[in-house]
């Protein structure tokens, strides 16, 4: 039979301190570690100014969040370098998901240019004449068979007349905007630039769409 030693209560102390010191140190080691290969993480944030062509409109609308796929909608920033291949830049992300970006960027925008009488996201409590209904189909860098990828925005739009829930339009947008090279940086560029024109066109359809169905409406 094997006796296990019976510890004083001064030397379970001891021994504790012991373990509570070994863990720290432990925990020190690895909380110096620096990650090999860190990741960057981009947030493409374009400002569109308002176009002095669009309406000015005296209703109401609520945004709601963009549905899309998983593997569209995500932090790692999509490459298809040919066909069906689908992959994922190494050491890049996104700061939020591009359902998000689509979303500030469209709210700003409508907010900042003083064309309508209220913007907000569905269920912030306005009441909204109308809704805008989102479905992100692509947002990807895509080779396409070049030499250069170009940074691809996929959106399709639906405009709904709340009161009897009617889709008064709907339109797909598609931005593609090339790369100037291959880096990661350049390829966010891109990106940048087909949020800014795919927020635009959209901003733009939609006041026009609104107000249009708004003065058919009335009479």
């Amino acid at each position: 039979m094997i006796r296990i030693p019976t510890l004083t209560p001064p030397a379970l102390r001891a021994f504790a301190a012991a373990l509570a010191a070994a863990a720290l140190l432990g925990g020190c080691s690895i909380l110096d570690e620096k990650p090999k290969n860190p990741t960057t993480q981009y947030a493409p944030d374009p400002r569109v100014a308002a176009d002095p062509a669009w309406p000015q409109a005296d209703w109401q609308l609520s945004v709601t969040a963009p549905t899309a796929a998983r593997m569209i909608d995500s932090l790692r920033i999509a490459v298809r370098p040919n066909g069906d291949e689908f992959q994922v830049y190494k050491g890049a992300a996104w700061a939020k998901l591009p359902s998000a970006m689509i979303e500030d960027a469209l709210l700003r925008t409508l907010e900042d240019s003083g064309k309508i009488a209220a913007v907000a996201r569905q269920g912030s409590g306005i009441g909204a004449d109308y809704k805008l209904v989102l479905d992100l189909r692509r947002f990807e860098s895509d080779y396409a068979g070049q030499a250069l990828p170009s940074a691809v925005i996929e959106l399709n739009a639906k405009l709904l007349h709340n009161p009897d829930q009617k889709v008064v339009a709907q339109r797909t947008f598609l931005q593609s905007t090339p790369a100037a090279t291959t880096e990661v940086g350049d390829v966010v560029a891109a990106f940048e630039h087909s949020l800014a024109a795919t927020t635009g066109e959209l901003a733009g359809w939609t006041l026009d769409t609104g107000s249009a169905h708004e003065k058919s409406h009335k009479r």
